[in-house]
């Protein structure tokens, strides 16, 4: 896709200009005519050439949540389209966010719907964000529309902190632990090794084990360094890859513990996203390709492909679910449910609302599991060092003593 910058008349000769996010020049000068506008230059636009730090001024979730029930808010009101921009654009922090709002104003001053307008900044507005609106201007709900979605962004938000948070845990307290130990074999364990070569006697076995392993760390951590970027390098490349993904992404949903958050987090945005653009006036097929797109997961993408793909050809969303064993039970009977009684908007609302709590359960189960395995782990390590260390002396006083 090009931008186009044009320049033309209108029917009564009025000078207009605009910009269009095209395929080809000939495809902008056909949209440009549809619109009956008599065009006098269109040209691609240069490329921007931008320096800022590549955070900072980015569009966060929470900004996003608060412009858009601003924005329903002001609908809701009786205010013209591009008012509502215009009064948004001067109130926004972010100088990102509000040269996107400004030029979304501008498009739709040129002619463009308000959705058109918005696909054309995908990182701050989504497909699903685009999706929800057109069907909001299709039926003429325009500010209910633009509320769900600001319900909808905040939850799924929250559900991404929870998620993040169970597994920022265990995170840092192996870091600490790594931290720990490192700080013990490079600093600590050296006093004592200068101590010990004046003893004579024959070194205990632990002693000298941990001894090699500080002069191993201290002469070669730049192997060590070198080891663990080219691990998390190769980690990454080979996640890149379609049966890399597949294969971390299935071992993440089958670890103990880890694997139930993730997986309730990832049936909890499916059932939210999907009942959101359900309840909206999305088509079921599309919506369960945006769904699949915002999963998460690829096993989880390849399962709602599959149901999409299965109700194409006259199917059920339930039996597809059931045979990739990726969802619950509970969850494909409720969807069963929901398409029997037409109310399927309503019942993905409650397995996701029921999944919400679900998450926080599993995140709790989690941390009451790592706690107790960590400490004990990192309790092992330094009190083995420690151990390692004090034997010589023990040895020392023995023969004094003899």
């Amino acid at each position: 896709m090009t931008t186009f910058i044009w320049r033309g008349k209108t029917t009564g000769g009025e000078t207009v200009s605009g910009e269009l996010t095209v395929n080809s020049r000939g495809e902008a000068l056909a949209q440009l005519r549809k619109r009956k506008i008599i065009v006098t230059s269109v040209k691609p636009k240069p490329k921007e050439i931008n320096f800022k730090l590549p955070f900072g001024d980015r569009v966060s979730t929470k900004d996003l949540a608060i412009f858009t029930r601003q924005f329903a808010t002001m609908i809701n009101a009786g205010l013209p389209l591009v008012q509502c921009l215009d009064i948004l654009s001067r109130q926004l922090e972010k100088e990102a966010f509000r040269t996107i709002t400004k030029k979304v104003m501008s498009d739709i001053e040129g002619g463009s719907t308000l959705s058109e307008a918005l696909s054309r900044h995908p990182r701050p507005f989504d497909e699903l964000y685009v999706n929800m609106v057109n069907a909001g201007e299709a039926g003429g709900i325009l500010d209910t529309i633009l509320v769900r979605l600001a319900e909808y962004i905040e939850k799924i938000e929250a559900l991404k902190r929870k998620i993040k948070g169970a597994m920022m845990y265990p995170t840092v307290v192996f870091l600490v632990a790594a931290g720990a130990t490192l700080f013990m074999l490079m600093f600590i364990i050296p006093t004592f090794s200068k101590m010990f070569s004046d003893f004579g006697a024959e070194l205990p076995g632990p002693t000298r084990v941990v001894m090699g392993l500080s002069d191993l760390i201290r002469g070669y951590w730049w192997a060590g360094a070198i080891a663990v970027g080219a691990v998390v390098f190769g980690t990454k490349k080979y996640y890149s890859t379609n049966r890399g993904k597949h294969q971390i992404d299935a071992l993440l949903l089958r670890m103990p513990v880890l694997g139930d958050v993730l997986r309730k987090g990832a049936v909890s945005r499916f059932t939210r996203t999907l009942g959101t653009l359900v309840s909206s006036g999305v088509p079921i097929l599309d919506g369960l390709e945006i769904t699949a797109k915002t999963a998460g997961n690829v096993i989880v993408k390849d399962a709602i492909m599959h149901a999409r793909t299965s109700i194409r050809e006259g199917d059920t969303i339930a039996n597809p679910l059931r045979q990739s064993q990726v969802f619950p039970p509970m969850v494909v009977q409720m969807i069963t449910v929901g398409e029997e009684t037409g109310a399927l908007d309503q019942m993905l609302t409650k397995i996701a609302d029921f999944y919400d709590d679900e998450v926080d359960t599993a995140v709790d189960a989690l941390t009451s599991v790592i706690e107790p395995v960590m400490i004990v782990v990192m309790g092992a390590i330094v009190g083995g060092m420690v151990v390692a260390m004090y034997l010589p002396i023990f040895k020392m006083v023995d023969v004094i003593a003899g």
